[in-house]
């Protein structure tokens, strides 16, 4: 269930993000731009970079993020 098909990076710093179940969820990413380790992540062009890589969302070789956080922390969408 956690494995992310689809991923649709937005100006407002979320990710609509589809499962492999057919669930569509949105991710809201603003929390984790305060944290160190996603400081890249502020760059919104670096942001918009999001894409799936194996079964979740990735921007580059160093920043992640693990498929079942984006699964537990997003919302569905109605």
């Amino acid at each position: 269930v956690w494995i992310v098909r689809e991923v649709v990076p937005r100006e407002d710093y979320t990710l609509l993000l589809t499962f492999a179940d057919g669930s569509q969820r949105v991710y809201d990413a603003q929390p984790l731009l305060q944290k160190p380790i996603f400081t890249d992540l502020r760059s919104l062009p670096f942001f918009l970079k999001a894409q799936v890589s194996g079964d979740t969302v990735i921007w580059n070789d160093d920043v992640d993020i693990a498929p079942e956080h984006l699964y537990e922390c997003s919302v569905p969408v109605l």
